[in-house]
């Protein structure tokens, strides 16, 4: 059986809010949000780049993981994306 995995990801927007979501497939999805076609949330922040990702097994875990990242603030998201590029 192929485990096809799940991603977390996290876009910072033009007005430099972060969206956070999760997909099998990111690159699609963030093409959704560029087009308009992704969120409402993008629709009216439009994403300017992707910043975040972390793999997953399950949908559940990728869908329990991107609720805690959107409990986060955001000094701690920022914190989270800062320590993941060093």
């Amino acid at each position: 059986m192929v485990v096809v995995p799940y991603y977390v990801y996290v876009l910072l927007c033009e007005d430099d809010s972060y969206y956070t979501g999760y997909a099998k497939d990111v690159d699609s999805r963030v093409k959704q949000h560029v087009r308009g076609m992704g969120a409402r949330y993008t629709k009216l922040h439009r994403p300017k780049r992707l910043v975040y990702t972390e793999e997953f097994n399950t949908r559940r875990e990728a869908m329990k993981r991107e609720r805690e990242i959107k409990k986060l603030s955001r000094n701690k998201k920022h914190e989270l994306i800062r320590v993941r590029i060093s």
